[in-house]
């Protein structure tokens, strides 16, 4: 035996031990196709307790050498791999996706694999590129699209599912009263009523139903906002309605170029629009609610087209994830990013100014087709559709995962 051997075998005992792990009892030996493997019960047993893996960490196997499993040890390698960081490695680019996924299903860890696959920290926005059409069935084409943050796809016709809430907007058959409802998706059962509204005479902004409903985790609240188009023009309304109470906190009446589309981001805290006159995107800062005035927004473009007739803004969809805000105009995406400054320059109102970056996004063989109709992130992909087209594109990092 080396003279270091012993020294090394005793340090590794106590790295072991002080990892609450006991080098007799808890390392596992498998033999997979010929090939030796050596990982700890704790290891095994984050498979979950259904999982091929967690039965060879309470197999009673003593004596009989390591346990033999006839399957290939490179995939085997890198199922090993993911439950050992949470993360496939780089290696698994190498494989085909169908093997790892019928692989997965084989030890029945499918599960964390595509989780792995979809996970949020893969999201690269300034790397994406269309890796795959989705066929929709039926005629109608998808009206609204719902995402989970693990990357799993909702499409749909008039629901927006949000946080732990199912939260639908109604309007009556004589479309002169509507509502929001909140359900808990759990009992599928409604906890709350808010926004009832009723439309009197010729009152036509006294009721303006809701088409988009984002929930603001950080806030605790729904953004709630509706657009019409009336004898003065675009009218619009934005609401943050407390589900709890009920009430609204904020609410801001659109009048100059108002909203062709809307969102908000909890990450930048700040709710984004696109004109629908200028086309341009504004944000307004959720950390100066309170002492916003009348026009709180801050264009981010052009400022001349806000007086523009010619209405560049109608149809462009707009949409934040993570730290950044994407546009849609025509069939093309503009990527919105916010720019670090100086922390010292602060504003009147003691918070540092914030500038924005306009980014163009994609590949120039990904981009163009037919105008976008509804743009969704979830996990690590960005979906969207596209006018007449009975399908879903799915966006993902070319430099991340497969």
């Amino acid at each position: 035996m080396p003279p270091f051997a012993t020294t090394l075998s005793s340090q590794n005992d106590h790295f072991n031990r002080s990892r609450g792990i006991s080098p007799q009892s808890d390392v596992i030996t498998i033999d997979v196709g010929g090939q030796l493997f050596q990982t700890t019960k704790q290891t095994l047993a984050l498979a979950g307790s259904k999982s091929l893996f967690s039965q060879f960490a309470h197999s009673t196997q003593v004596g009989l050498g390591p346990q033999f499993i006839d399957r290939d040890p490179e995939l085997f390698s890198i199922l090993l791999s993911l439950l050992r960081t949470g993360n496939l490695p780089s290696k698994a680019k190498a494989f085909d996706l169908e093997d790892l996924i019928a692989e997965s299903k084989f030890y029945n860890i499918e599960s964390l694999l595509i989780n792995s696959l979809s996970n949020p920290s893969l999201f690269d926005a300034f790397n994406l590129e269309k890796s795959l059409t989705l066929p929709l069935n039926g005629r109608d084409f998808a009206s609204a699209m719902a995402t989970t943050s693990f990357g799993t796809l909702h499409v749909a016709h008039g629901n927006w599912v949000v946080s732990r809430f199912l939260v639908h907007k109604f309007e009556s058959g004589r479309r002169n009263s509507n509502s929001i409802m909140v359900y808990d998706l759990q009992s599928f059962s409604p906890v709350i009523e808010i926004a009832h509204c009723e439309i009197y005479g010729a009152e036509l902004d006294s009721a303006i139903p809701a088409t988009k409903l984002k929930w603001v985790e950080s806030y605790n609240v729904v953004m709630a906002s509706g657009s019409h188009s009336g004898p003065s023009g675009m009218l619009g309304n934005v609401k943050l309605w407390d589900i709890r109470s009920g009430n609204v906190i904020w609410e801001l009446k659109e009048r100059v170029d108002c909203f062709s589309d809307i969102t908000v981001s909890d990450s930048l805290s700040a709710i984004f629009k696109v004109g629908v006159n200028s086309g341009e995107v504004f944000y307004t800062d959720l950390r100066k609610l309170g002492d916003m005035d009348s026009n709180p927004w801050i264009c981010l473009g052009d400022k001349r087209k806000m007086l523009n007739v010619k209405k560049e803004g109608v149809g462009c969809k707009i949409e934040a994830h993570g730290n950044q805000v994407f546009c849609s105009k025509g069939g093309d995406v503009e990527l919105w990013s916010e720019v670090a400054m100086n922390s010292s320059k602060k504003s009147e109102d003691g918070l540092p100014d914030r500038v924005f970056r306009r980014n163009l996004m994609g590949r120039a063989k990904d981009m163009g087709g037919s105008r976008i109709t509804n743009l969704a992130f979830g996990g690590s992909k960005m979906f969207l559709t596209r006018k007449d087209q009975h399908s879903v594109e799915v966006w993902q990092s070319s430099s991340r995962g497969f």
